[in-house]
């Protein structure tokens, strides 16, 4: 329990003199909930021994009284308001500070990170988790710390009128104290089940709505739903558990400071009875002993999600300290974009994707690389843009291993148009510009018209301004295409990575794509993978490429002369490309 109070002070960096003086705030707004009823108390306690011993009582104590009452009141809100402005601030900017944190790490994490932690974990992560900690850990935390703060110091005003109610105050709270303690370990154990069964369900439900089309076409609604179903059968049973579980401690917690007032309301009347107390201070502690334990009753709750906070942070730390690939990276400047591949090797988990591949792509030459599907086509420009690290080997960019760069420095030189375009939900105009952010309205147009894309973007309803559905799936796979190059084209950099960059583009457009890619890698370094022949065939030179190693290396005439795949390939092209309907 002290261990996650610690990691939340420390979490709060330098926000924590913030924090420091919330606890003093909620100290006095405390202090002052109680006096009004002391002051109550001590008042009706001299209205009674007033009349009963016969004495006229001074009228003035009422208004005072009164008054007092109505300062403390007062200030008890105005301290709860500072306290609030304070501290309960304080999560919210913390947590937008690592929601970004995390997406800052996440851009520097092999993309096999993502193979090994699904997005359903991440998200749930960077929303569920985060979310406890900015709802409950400030309120948590002043709730611990303020209750047992405010105890200690009633404690010692009591050790000060009498010992006897004070120390059965105290073995209230320390049993109290032990059953936290159990509400701690038994949420402690099973908050991490808890967070499982949440990614869980994100994941299943995450996984449900993008798998819908297909669940659609194949009638199969019941049996796509059947994860999900379990998923939230999982969430329902954990969290009962729990609930179940807490239940029993909580309510000896409270029952402990219940029988701890009674004892002392009783402590109280059998001092005052027997002259050991005077009858104001008597009813004062009776009064008062309801209300001793009001802070740390509510600690039950703290207690009860500290596994689901400390868990969170556990989640936030794997985040944030995950396993950057350029942690060792400086920012470089290149003066030439030459790309070497140096005997590499390279596999995703068991399986062996590249086999000692060796090449060199010449500064401002283009190089296409085919080969059948599942060869390492595209393995090839993930390495170069260092999305993955290679295990044997070398990749060496412009007389720099990619392994010296921050991911930063070497993707500034790097465009890539991929194959499965991702536009983000956001404006056509702002998606274009993503590739120069700082692009102004005119060079946007200019590269959309390049990428042959400006007539149809003007012909939407809100035209650049128009929004795009999450991953561009409001526009076709041709228009996505087109715009990703021109996106491409905005950012003008010196190396150009084309992965099937015309494969979603319609034959009308192709050659007008064509003309557009002509321009984007005019005096570039360029490395294309392609089946068509028309982007191919001009390449400076073509790598061919068969289960992770290269088998052929030429120009296409060169390859054309010898027997082998490329050969075979651009037969079979030939006679796809070239049939017709008779």
């Amino acid at each position: 329990m002290f261990k996650t109070v610690k990691r939340i002070i420390d979490w709060c960096g330098e926000f924590k003199g913030r924090l420091y003086i919330g606890f003093v705030f909620s100290f006095f707004s405390t202090w002052f909930m109680a006096m009004p009823v002391m002051a109550a108390a001590y008042t009706v306690g001299l209205l009674i021994e007033s009349a009963k011993n016969g004495t006229e009582f001074d009228r003035k104590w009422i208004w005072m009284s009164a008054v007092f009452i109505l300062a403390f009141v007062l200030l008890r809100f105005l301290f709860d308001y500072l306290r609030a402005r304070l501290q309960e601030t304080i999560s919210y900017e913390l947590v937008a500070r690592d929601r970004l944190a995390i997406g800052e790490a996440l851009k520097r994490v092999s993309l096999g990170y993502f193979q090994q932690i699904d997005t359903g974990n991440i998200l749930n992560s960077i929303t569920t988790g985060l979310h406890s900690l900015e709802n409950m850990g400030m309120r948590m935390i002043d709730s611990f710390v303020g209750g047992y703060l405010n105890f200690l110091c009633i404690f010692l005003c009591l050790l000060y009128f009498d010992p006897l109610v004070a120390l059965i105050a105290l073995a209230g709270a320390f049993l109290s104290f032990f059953f936290l303690l159990l509400v701690s370990r038994y949420s402690t154990q099973n908050a991490p089940v808890s967070a499982k069964a949440g990614r869980d369900l994100t994941a299943a439900t995450l996984e449900y709505a993008r798998g819908l089309p297909v669940v659609k076409s194949f009638g199969q609604g019941g049996a796509s739903m059947a994860a999900m179903e379990q998923s939230c059968r999982d969430c329902r049973d954990i969290c009962l558990k729990i609930e179940w579980g807490f239940i029993p401690s909580n309510c000896l917690h409270l029952l402990a400071l219940k029988i701890a007032s009674v004892a002392m309301a009783g402590a109280a009347c059998f001092l005052g009875l027997s002259g050991a107390m005077s009858f104001p201070l008597m009813l004062l502690f009776v009064f008062f002993s309801f209300n001793i334990f009001g802070g740390l009753e509510s600690i039950s709750d703290s207690a009860h999600v500290l596994g689901v906070i400390d868990t969170a942070m556990d989640q936030l730390d794997a985040l944030r300290e995950g396993n950057y690939i350029d942690k060792d990276g400086k920012e470089i400047a290149l003066e030439r974009f030459d790309i070497a591949f140096r005997h590499v090797d390279f596999g995703y988990d068991e399986r062996t994707v590249l086999k000692d591949v060796s090449f060199i792509l010449p500064e401002k030459t283009s190089t296409a690389i085919v080969g059948p599907s599942g060869s390492g086509k595209t393995t090839i420009c993930n390495l170069i843009a260092r999305f993955y690290d290679v295990q044997k080997g070398s990749i060496v960019v412009g007389g720099h291993d990619v392994r010296e760069f921050t991911c930063d420095s070497l993707l500034r030189n790097i465009s890539m148009v991929f194959q499965n375009v991702y536009l983000f939900h956001d404006t056509i105009r702002n998606n274009i510009r993503f590739g120069k952010p700082d692009a102004t309205d005119e060079e946007v147009y200019a590269a959309a018209k390049a990428a042959r894309c400006h007539d149809f973007i003007l012909a939407l309803p809100n035209g650049y301004d128009t929004v795009v559905g999450e991953g561009g799936g409001t526009l076709s796979g041709g228009e996505r295409q087109r715009i990703s190059i021109a996106r491409a084209m905005l950012k003008d950099a010196p190396i150009i990575l084309l992965d099937e960059a015309t494969a979603s583009v319609d034959p009308e457009n192709e050659h007008l794509i064509q003309d557009a890619l002509s321009e984007l890698t005019r005096g570039k370094t360029i490395l294309t993978i392609a089946h068509r022949l028309a982007t191919i065939e001009n390449a400076d030179q073509i790598l061919v490429i068969d289960e992770g190693s290269i088998v052929q290396k030429g120009s296409h005439e060169e390859l054309l002369q010898q027997e082998g795949l490329y050969r075979e390939f651009v037969r079979i092209r030939e006679k796809v490309e070239g049939w017709n309907i008779e």
